[in-house]
């Protein structure tokens, strides 16, 4: 991916290893495939991570809350260098399809942390996952994520910005409603299934936001090469819900998905890589709603 050279954003706030200004590090370890597991479902169920301990003991997966002491990071190192591009990316992308129907694109802000933090939606720890916080408009990650996604198999710049990309669909959603739309309708339905399934919904529309994004990038900047479509298509499917129950030990159970299957992530992501359109990413008007 092409990426180097290019403008870096200024809404970038960087607050690893800092123990002050309202966001505190939970000092929570969590050992071997623990943190695999749980920062992955975390990201892709939308659960406490730690209500899954009990289930995932039984695999004899180990916990620790021994702090280990880290370095300090860099203030300029080359992971939130590319952070930062794919950000900016993200603004000059959204920015011209805001302008083009005559509305402007509040830039979200894109937070990096360490082991947990506190936003507008409440405690939560690196084993969330990368998340986005509607009540101050603010991506969080924690770049140790980044080692999961190695872990899950996940690689390439590409997939990264997907992932990025993603979060910032979910502003986007926010800024046009869709997000406060959503809760309406899920306070009106009857059962958690059905709350699932429209959370699946908002999860693969953020998806297919990450593939417009994608292809207007490639169209200003030229920023893909060979490699990286599959990179993002790999890294769609790595995180689907059934993937996951699968490595929870579980039974795939289509009730219990909130993102989508391995199969409906890389279609919508590539619906939306491949037209560009933002209308091709109504996904409530699939489903009837």
């Amino acid at each position: 991916m092409r990426w180097r050279g290019e403008r870096e954003s200024g809404n970038v706030e960087d607050v690893r290893y800092e123990g002050s200004g309202g966001r505190v590090p939970t000092g929570i370890k969590l050992g071997g495939g623990m943190t695999l597991l749980l920062l992955v479902v975390g990201l892709l169920l939308g659960q406490d991570p730690l209500q899954l301990l009990q289930m995932l003991s039984q695999s004899n997966v180990g916990v620790s809350t021994d702090s280990q002491p880290q370095p300090q990071p860099a203030g300029n190192d080359e992971t939130k260098q590319f952070v930062s591009v794919i950000l900016a990316s993200t603004e000059d992308v959204w920015g011209d399809i805001f302008s083009a129907s005559g509305q402007q694109y509040p830039q979200p802000k894109l937070v990096l942390f360490s082991d947990g933090i506190e936003s507008a939606c409440g405690m939560n720890s690196s084993a969330t996952g990368p998340f986005y916080c509607p009540g101050d408009q603010r991506v969080y990650l924690d770049l140790s994520f980044l080692d999961e996604l190695h872990r899950l198999g996940v690689s390439g710049d590409f997939a990264v910005a997907y992932v990025i990309a993603h979060e910032v669909g979910h502003h986007v959603q926010n800024l046009i409603g869709t997000e406060r739309k959503l809760r309406q309708y899920q306070s009106r339905v009857d059962s958690q299934e059905q709350a699932n399934a429209l959370s699946v919904l908002m999860e693969l529309q953020a998806d297919c936001y990450a593939g417009v994004w994608a292809n207007h990038a490639d169209s200003q900047r030229h920023i893909l090469e060979q490699g990286d479509v599959e990179e993002g298509l790999n890294a769609a499917a790595a995180i689907g819900d059934d993937r996951m129950q699968k490595m929870a030990g579980r039974r795939v159970n289509p009730d219990g998905f909130t993102h989508g299957s391995s199969q409906q992530r890389v279609q919508w992501f590539r619906t939306g890589m491949q037209t560009g359109d933002l209308n091709a990413c109504d996904t409530f008007k699939q489903a009837g709603l």
